[in-house]
């Protein structure tokens, strides 16, 4: 079960609720930024915060998918349990063996 598109929206106002500094940063962004890019205020805006949101997700050595499980799940139980789900899911999508996946990505067996 990978992350689903309200969890990483979930996801996203908790990790702008708890970054104000970022949160300032991106309600004064140059208007004309988005402008040159032919986008909205509101989609450059947007994309700023995933990029910030991924950012993060890798400097904590997580795919952004794993730092939406950890901000939305309930306990870290939680947390282990959706991860193995969806590692399992991308295994399986690409053919590999569990284990095989599993020692490629440091995953408990």
């Amino acid at each position: 079960m990978a992350a689903t598109e309200q969890q990483h929206e979930k996801a996203l106002k908790k990790f702008l609720d708890e970054r104000p500094e970022l949160r300032n940063e991106l309600d004064n962004l140059n208007p004309l930024l988005a402008q040159a890019k032919g986008e909205t205020a509101a989609q450059y805006r947007d994309e700023r915060l995933h990029e910030a949101f991924e950012a993060e997700a890798e400097r904590l050595g997580l795919f952004a998918w794993e730092l939406t499980l950890q901000l939305t799940a309930v306990t870290p139980e939680d947390y282990d349990s959706q991860r193995l789900e969806v590692h399992k899911e991308v295994a399986e999508m690409a053919g590999m063996d569990w284990l095989e996946y599993c020692e490629l990505h440091g995953l408990i067996k």
